[in-house]
């Protein structure tokens, strides 16, 4: 990884799904905060939830110009049900006066077409969600909580599928249609005459194109049908091995299990391992108890649906500071949330009282460690509280890690986003829900689960997540090294104020009771210095990748608190994250002491200058 990245391009470079982009140094940051043109008009790329990819961009003008209104916009997902969580959203935080003009558009594969089976399996069906460009924004929110939105990859595919006339409205769809003037690509439609303008629309050029032209003929004769058919076997077939998915989900969920630690041939399951009955420490433990989401806040999103849905609607417990979102899905989608932002055993005390004096709760939802200080929830005492008055707990265990922790016997539900390191390429989106079989909610969860939830994680996204995952565990080992020499380099030095490590952090010892005997604590660690200044001379040398995210391959680092929670510094303050704040992700890098070192000589020589 080049350790200077252009403003902008993406993380890693030349990588058309990439999940991060660069934002160099602090003045960066902080000018995309304020969206700052100079930043902004130069971002390729963002981080998928904040950023549409411009793929999806493109395909929802395309959609809008074929099938909308001026001056509206398309924001797209994957099934109706989802668009419709979306249009509900709007509906509900919308003033009334944006609510006009609200819409949906399902696009399902033509059976006219005779599209093959390979491709119906893949369900490459698309929903838009229109609204006025001043209702965009609530719909904006909506994508980036939920994680609901379509992948670049899907897009991309059903784009092509939706300029060959193959992907078209539902009710198109269901409904006989005689003659009728179409643009057409494919057999027996190959001449050059009056070919089309077919922008990539900022697609990066992934689309691959077929000339246009005008056709009246109707497509229903024998020949036609077969040469159709056998058109899109060769133009999407191929380009799509949907042959390999059902194995790839299932190396990807006996990973996530912990029974499968080597690379394996998904041409078959023969050589797949048994799933051990006693699974990260749980009996009854399955396969099918694990599903993959689309992205880990669709994983924290989803399992709180779930939740109202399979028990009383109550608010939920947000234990410990969270990545930004999780609060936001607690307060936002259903009766609200109690914030407990320090997550401290005097956290504990006051939410034991409060249940002690009657008050009840749908669920508890922690991270271990958190993100970004890196502290520990006592999963013990709150395994405890939740089995005297009836919550369920819900663990995050993207930064800490399976190969590191075992924190499923103290919890419900765990979810994790496996985008981070179980991936750690930065291309590919991607979560998981494990259920815990002896739940007492287990049965209720299971039943909900089966009768509620999509599987809207795209084929390709699936591919690429299991080809990513095959060192999933001896990357981690190699994390686990570099990261605790950095905290020697940081700690040994007299302008680093503190380094938040789980090691090294007062709440080890929650830590300690689910570290398994050959796990480390992690690839996350963030640190402050004396002095803003110097926080941001540091930042500006450090020869590292910047920019959102975490858990990738390579080390990534960010001014956290300005990128995360600029609007609201103070609050994020008040519960012990500083402004200056630094979190860093650590990779798989051989030189990281001598980087930071260097990097901690500039700010010493910012501290001459003051």
């Amino acid at each position: 990884m080049p350790s200077s990245i252009e403003l902008g391009d993406s993380i890693p470079p030349n990588t058309a799904h990439a999940v991060s982009v660069s934002l160099p140094t602090w003045k960066s940051n902080v000018g995309y905060e304020k969206g700052e043109e100079w930043v902004l008009g130069v971002m390729i790329t963002g981080y998928p939830r904040f950023f549409i990819h411009k793929s999806i961009q493109a395909f929802g003008r395309d959609i809008v110009a074929r099938y909308g209104t001026a001056g509206h916009q398309a924001i797209l997902f994957p099934t109706r049900k989802t668009a419709n969580r979306c249009l509900g959203f709007i509906r509900e935080k919308a003033p009334e006066s944006l609510l006009a003009n609200l819409g949906i558009l399902h696009l399902v594969l033509d059976p006219a077409k005779k599209p093959p089976e390979s491709l119906q399996s893949a369900t490459p069906s698309i929903s838009a969600v229109f609204c006025t460009t001043e209702a965009f924004p609530f719909a904006k929110q909506y994508w980036q909580h939920s994680g609901d939105g379509v992948s670049s990859r899907r897009a991309e595919f059903c784009h092509g599928l939706f300029r060959e006339n193959i992907l078209v409205p539902e009710e198109q769809a269901s409904s006989p249609r005689l003659t009728q003037q179409k643009l057409c690509r494919g057999p027996k439609r190959y001449r050059r005459t009056a070919s089309v303008d077919d922008k990539t629309n900022g697609s990066n050029g992934a689309n691959r194109h077929y000339p246009v032209t005008l056709d009246t003929t109707i497509d229903n004769g024998v020949t036609d049908t077969l040469e159709t058919s056998r058109f899109l076997e060769e133009r999407y077939g191929r380009n799509l091995d949907l042959s390999l998915v059902p194995n790839a989900k299932s190396a990807i969920r006996r990973r996530i299990a912990g029974v499968l630690t080597t690379d394996i041939n998904l041409d078959s399951t023969t050589a797949f391992p048994a799933m051990d009955s006693n699974a990260r420490g749980i009996s009854n433990f399955k396969e099918d108890d694990i599903y993959l989401v689309p992205c880990g806040m669709n994983a924290i999103f989803t399992t709180h649906q779930i939740l109202l849905t399979a028990r009383e609607p109550r608010k939920s417990v947000n234990f410990g500071f969270p990545y930004v979102d999780t609060l936001k899905i607690l307060q936002k989608f259903g009766p609200g949330a109690i914030f407990y932002g320090y997550g401290s055993s005097a956290d504990l005390d006051d939410l034991e009282s409060r249940l002690q004096n009657g008050e009840r709760f749908l669920a508890l939802f922690c991270e271990f460690p958190g993100n970004p200080l890196l502290t520990c929830p006592d999963l013990v005492r709150i395994r405890r509280l939740a089995d005297t008055y009836d919550f369920a707990v819900v663990v995050d265990e993207t930064v800490g890690t399976l190969v590191n922790v075992n924190v499923l016997p103290f919890a419900d539900v765990v979810v994790s986003s496996l985008t981070k390191i179980f991936s750690g390429d930065c291309n590919v989106m991607g979560g998981s829900i494990i259920l815990n079989p002896n739940s007492r909610y287990y049965d209720t969860v299971k039943s909900v689960m089966a009768s509620d939830f999509e599987d809207t994680y795209w084929a390709e996204d699936v591919i690429f997540m299991e080809r990513n995952s095959r060192d999933f565990k001896s990357r981690i080992d190699r994390v686990n090294a570099n990261a605790e020499a950095i905290c020697d380099v940081l700690i040994a030095h007299p302008l680093v104020t503190r380094v938040y490590y789980p090691k090294y952090n007062d709440s080890r010892p929650n830590y300690e009771v689910c570290k398994l005997p050959n796990g480390g604590y992690g690839g996350l660690l963030s640190c402050t210095l004396k002095t803003k200044a110097q926080a941001m001379a540091f930042f500006d040398a450090l020869e590292t990748a910047k920019g959102p995210s975490l858990g990738t391959n390579f080390t990534l680092t960010s001014p956290y608190t300005v990128l995360a929670h600029y609007q609201e510094l103070e609050w994020a303050s008040g519960y012990g994250v500083s402004p200056d704040l630094l979190r860093v992700s650590v990779g798989l890098e051989d030189d990281l002491t001598e980087v930071f070192a260097k990097a901690l000589k500039a700010a010493e020589a910012c501290q001459v200058v003051e």
